[in-house]
Parts: C-alpha cells; structure tokens; sequence
C-alpha cells in the first residue's frame, strides 16, 4: 500500500464480489512465534500474518536466541531454545505498534534470569503496561517504566521464578496470556481466573507444544491452570485467516448493494466469533460453509451478502470477544433502522488509541448521531446512508483507519482519514483488496488524497 499519509473511500461503482482470503490471525501468529521459541526443535509455521507487528514478534524472538527464518509467504521455521533457554538480547527490543506483542513478551521474559528493555512507536509508547507488570513482578521479576506505566520497560527477569495465582479484574486476553507466559518457566503450577471467557488460543496453543492446561467453568468465568516447567516439543502450526482482518470485508459487503463475497480459510474458534453472533442479531446473511478443525481451531468459509440491517442491543459479556471489532461493528450500527447500544465498553479506551471515544468521533464527523454514556457507545442509524464528508484522525490505529474506510464506502459522500500507513501493521494488502474486489473494471473505491 502506498505509504502517502491521507486516504479517502468512497462509493464503488459495482457490488462486492469475489472469493478472498484475510491475512492469518494476528494472535495466533504472535503466540506461534514465541511458543516456537520456547519449544525444543523446529517448528513451521503456515499461513503466518506478515504484517509489522507479528514481524516485530519474530524480530524479537531471533534477538532472544532463537533461529527465525522465513522460507516463502507465509512459511516460516522456529528452532526453539526450549523453556528457560533464552539468551539476553544485546539491543533494545522495539514492538512499534503492538501491544499484543509487547504484553506476552513481557510474560515471558519475567520468569527469565536476564535483562531486557522494551519500546515501542509513539502510540505504544502512550499504553499502559501495569496491567500486566504488576502481576508479573508476584514471581520475583522488576519493572522500570516512565511515568503511569509506560513504555519504555526495563526487566530485570526473576533467577527462580515464583508460580502466579492471579483473578484477572477485567477481561484481558493479553493480561491473561502474560500470566501464563510467565508460569512456564516458574516451578509448580500457574493459575488464573477471568471473570469472563477470552479467546483461549494461548491455552489451545500451549496444549499443541506439548504443556499440560486444565480450564474449568466459574461463574460466568473460568480457572486456567498451568503445570511449570514443561518441556515444549516444536509442533507445526496451521495459521488460519483472522476474524477480526474479516470483519472489514465483512461489514463492507453488508453495506455495499449486490455484495456477495466468500472468505475461505477463516478462524471461527467461538470466543472470537462475537461480532458474527452480533450481525446475525441484526438479521446480516452470514452463512458458515465447509466447517472443519485445524490445529485446534475451528475453521470454515464464510458467505456474507448485502443485507438491509437492524439495530441491536449487544450485552457486555459479549465484549472480549469482539472487543477489537466494536469500531466497524459502529459503522454497521450507523446504516442501521434505530438505535444500537454496545455495553461496557471500558476495554477500548485503552487500545491503540481511546476507541471508545474515538469510535464516536469518527461517526459524529461523518453525520451519524452518536453518544457516549458512560462505558457503553450508543449509535442512532436512520436506515439510510450517513452523510460523510468528513476527516477521520485515525490516531496511529488501524482499525479506527480501516472502520472509517468501510464507511466510506456507503455514505453519500467521500470519507477521508488522514492517514493510511499504519494499516499493513495488521491487514497488508487491505486497499488493494478492496479495490479489487469492486467487480466489472469499476475505479477503485479507496484512492490515497
């Protein structure tokens, strides 16, 4: 995609259509690199996501010692160190934009006896951290970060890492991982509670190298708990395409009049799935074929038609699993006949950017009714296209960037943002497959400006 700052989408010229794969799932791909890392042999992985985070992962890895190759688009090997093996890096290890990646690693280089500094670029230089640091230093690690918890962090690893027992307070996939990231290389066993089921791809993951998890219902939550200490054995890992890349594409063919799109190859694991439950609730023509497992993973292809929308009311115990789809999910709500309300929304202000309030932003700039109460973001759709026309401050985010997109391509008029570069971090191609997917030699719908 060209690195030119502003964008601009507009309506296309025919319906979507087309048959289309989404890069691989950025969590999956993330935690296959580092448990590849930790494990003992080689480990190959397909279908990796080649966007700069899950790059900054590998990069990170080979400078903790492990060997990190890429063999073609999409295959790479691991040579692991094995639990406990990982070598002090001799520079400072840069996430840029990724706080996935910064978080896990954070989990296991505390149970680790070296010294590591972390950064990040300007918007993961603006994240908290303690969420995960504070926790973490239970097993005998120390954290130096600026001021508030923040990037840069130094980590003075524990020489005889502590097992954790931690009750996650909100639900954090990234906090939770972390905590079991750590309790690897700590003597007996890691337990953590969340309040309420997050995506689970770290314990999938951690049963696939070879560790022992066991997961038990409490509440509306449940217990995870990890023997230490074990040894990791390589296992190839099958990447499949990721829900929350599909949503754009997704939520575009249900605006777009005639859209009739097929996404093969995508993750279905249901903890991840909130979104598609959510556009069902508001009667979208989703329709899972060839359902099948791979690697753990449920997968499928999904057939996604134009449908008219209707407004819903989403409960806030769907949000760990959607949370990073609510931005898009709003640009739906807005073509909607009535009010939306998405609950408990808390988790979004303290993503790549305040999504919560950024959300709103960038519907209020294109002539949608929205509010804010609370935590909860409540968007009031007519029934008819909003009005656009407006510039979107995208904050260094790639989904608020890849939302306003979408929306452009249903509103009235243009809607510009002000920058597209950052949106190869997590979906490469992302312009050129929209544009691509604008049937009968139509112009491209999304054009740098």
């Amino acid at each position: 995609m060209s690195k030119s700052a502003g964008f601009l989408s507009r309506r296309p010229a025919a319906p979507l259509r087309g048959v289309l794969t989404v890069p691989g799932d950025k969590s999956i791909s993330h935690r296959a690199l580092m448990f590849g890392a930790l494990a003992v042999g080689e480990t190959r992985i397909t279908g990796l996501l080649e966007g700069e985070d899950v790059l900054r992962t590998a990069a990170a890895m080979r400078a903790l010692g492990a060997e990190v190759a890429q063999d073609a688009p999409g295959a790479w090997r691991v040579r692991g160190r094995g639990v406990g093996g990982l070598v002090e890096p001799e520079d400072v290890l840069d996430m840029g934009n990724s706080g996935t990646a910064a978080r896990l690693l954070a989990g296991i280089l505390a149970s680790h006896d070296l010294f590591a500094v972390m950064t990040g670029d300007a918007s993961l230089r603006r994240r908290p951290m303690r969420r995960v640091t504070d926790p973490l230093a239970a097993c005998g690690a120390v954290f130096s970060t600026r001021a508030g918890g923040r990037l840069p962090l130094a980590i003075r690893g524990a020489v005889d890492a502590l097992p954790l027992d931690y009750v996650v307070p909100v639900p954090s996939a990234q906090v939770k991982s972390a905590v079991l990231l750590c309790g690897l290389n700590a003597t007996g066993q890691t337990r953590v509670e969340e309040p309420e089921a997050t995506r689970d791809h770290s314990e999938n993951m951690l049963r696939h190298f070879g560790a022992t998890v066991s997961v038990e219902p409490a509440g509306r939550g449940r217990v995870i708990t990890l023997d230490g200490q074990p040894e990791l054995r390589a296992a190839d890992v099958v990447v499949p395409g990721d829900p929350s890349s599909a949503a754009f594409p997704i939520v575009a063919a249900l605006l777009v009049p005639g859209s009739d799109l097929l996404i093969q190859n995508l993750g279905l694991n249901p903890l991840r799935t909130g979104l598609f439950d959510t556009l069902r609730e508001m009667g979208a023509d989703l329709t899972v074929e060839n359902a099948r497992t791979e690697g753990g993973e449920p997968v499928g292809d999904l057939r996604v038609r134009h449908t008219v929308l209707k407004p819903v009311d989403v409960p806030w115990e769907r949000a760990p699993s959607m949370i990073d789809e609510y931005p898009v999910l709003a640009v739906a709500a807005a073509f909607a006949g009535g009010t939306t309300r998405m609950r408990g929304l808390k988790e979004l202000r303290v993503k790549e950017s305040d999504r919560l309030s950024a959300t709103a932003a960038l519907l209020a700039a294109n002539g949608a009714k929205v509010e804010i109460e609370g935590d909860d973001l409540i968007v009031h759709g007519t029934g008819r296209p909003a009005t656009g026309g407006g510039l979107v401050t995208t904050h260094m985010d790639h989904r608020l960037a890849m939302s306003a997109l979408v929306m452009g391509l249903a509103t009235a008029e243009p809607v510009h943002i002000d920058d597209a570069s950052f949106i190869d971090t997590s979906f490469p191609g992302f312009v050129p497959l929209v544009n691509g997917l604008v049937g009968n030699g139509g112009s491209p719908a999304l054009i740098a400006a």
